[in-house]
């Protein structure tokens, strides 16, 4: 009976949620990598516009994280996830525009 209430309750809670978010970190970091370094250049600016489309929603619920309540450590990194997001929205859109200014004729 005492076995069958451990299995009932890890059951009802899963794997233990580091390990779980840890492993699915991981791989996508390694997916991520083998994705971005295997396109073609001519796919680099659409990538890069859906790569800032996705950052913006990371900012959306980065900013819910560090809303106006009391500090805590999910305040702190959801500021820094702001922070960094910003940076990756801002520099993509600069490398879009440089890419482009590349298809412009000379001398205009």
């Amino acid at each position: 009976m005492e076995a069958m209430a451990q299995v009932t309750e890890l059951a009802a809670h899963g794997p233990a949620d580091f390990w779980y978010m840890l492993t699915v970190f991981v791989l996508a970091v390694f997916v991520g990598f083998y994705v971005v370094w295997s396109v073609t250049p001519a796919l680099h600016s659409p990538l890069m516009a859906v790569t800032n489309a996705v950052s913006s929603v990371i900012i959306v619920g980065a900013i819910l994280a560090a809303g106006p309540e009391q500090i805590t450590s999910s305040k702190i990194l959801g500021f820094c996830a702001v922070v960094l997001a910003s940076v990756n929205i801002f520099g993509g859109f600069i490398v879009t525009q440089r890419m482009l200014s590349m298809f412009k004729k000379k001398g205009k």
